[in-house]
């Protein structure tokens, strides 16, 4: 008998949480992700990621919002995701995911890079991704950079390059002009407690100054799914549960780079 009210509990929390979602808005802090005061101006976003399907598994409630508000969103994918030898079908599979989350398909670039390849264990020099993301920057007058936390989410070592990137490019460039804001990596459990997490990432933000980090509620977490299943490549059964357990089809917390 105990056990079936765990599982009903479990049932209704999860239930609640998914309704929370769709009913809030974006953002529960007082001062929204990219407002400039009380108004919300269109800024030039780039979202660095590592390989195709990045952006589907782990920052489609980043991308749901930065669209649903008008902002003009870039995504730079540093490598094809080679590793079984499927890039230029993994590089196909981005475009027709990227057209579902109604990112422009000519602002969405794949790189081919020898010294960028997919892989465990194959480390990217943070220097050449510093000079790679600069260029972009500069090319698409880029203000606000987005990408993986330290960890990577999953951990993998191409996520905490794209990060290293990053941070060598602030610190070296010292570009004051430009945000840079991180997806911040949870533990196994948040991990797989899809809507659920919410509650978490909402008291973990409570400890942050103001503006120093933000939680995106995906209000279509459908289109998580919807785009993931573009990646058909990667759609085999374990993802098909990620994606639907994972609290990143539902919130995105994302963390200011100081």
């Amino acid at each position: 008998m105990e056990w079936l009210v765990v599982i009903v509990s479990m049932i209704v929390l999860w239930v609640a949480s998914l309704c929370k979602i769709l009913q809030a808005s974006c953002s529960p802090s007082k001062a929204m992700f990219l407002n400039n005061g009380d108004s919300v101006h269109k800024r030039n976003v780039l979202l660095v990621v590592s390989h195709p399907d990045d952006e589907s598994m782990f920052f489609t409630p980043t991308i749901n919002y930065l669209i649903s508000r008008g902002h003009n969103i870039h995504i730079l994918c540093i490598s094809t995701g080679n590793a079984d030898g499927m890039g230029n079908i993994r590089k196909e599979e981005l475009y027709q995911a990227s057209a579902i989350l109604k990112v422009p398909l000519q602002q969405v670039k794949i790189l081919d890079h020898p010294d960028l390849q997919d892989g465990f264990g194959k480390v990217w020099d943070c220097n050449l991704l510093a000079k790679i993301i600069e260029k972009e920057i500069s090319t698409h007058v880029i203000d606000v950079i987005i990408t993986f936390d330290n960890y990577g989410v999953s951990g993998h070592c191409n996520h905490q390059d794209v990060n290293r990137g990053v941070s060598k490019l602030l610190h070296d460039t010292l570009q004051r002009n430009i945000e840079a804001w991180e997806l911040v990596s949870t533990n196994i459990l948040r991990k797989y407690s899809g809507p659920v997490d919410i509650w978490f990432s909402f008291v973990y933000a409570m400890y942050y100054s103001s503006g120093q980090m933000h939680c995106l509620l995906n209000k279509h977490p459908q289109k998580s799914y919807a785009a993931m299943a573009q990646h058909m490549s990667q759609w085999v059964w374990f993802r098909k549960l990620f994606v639907s357990f994972s609290s990143y089809t539902y919130v995105n917390t994302l963390r200011k780079i100081n």
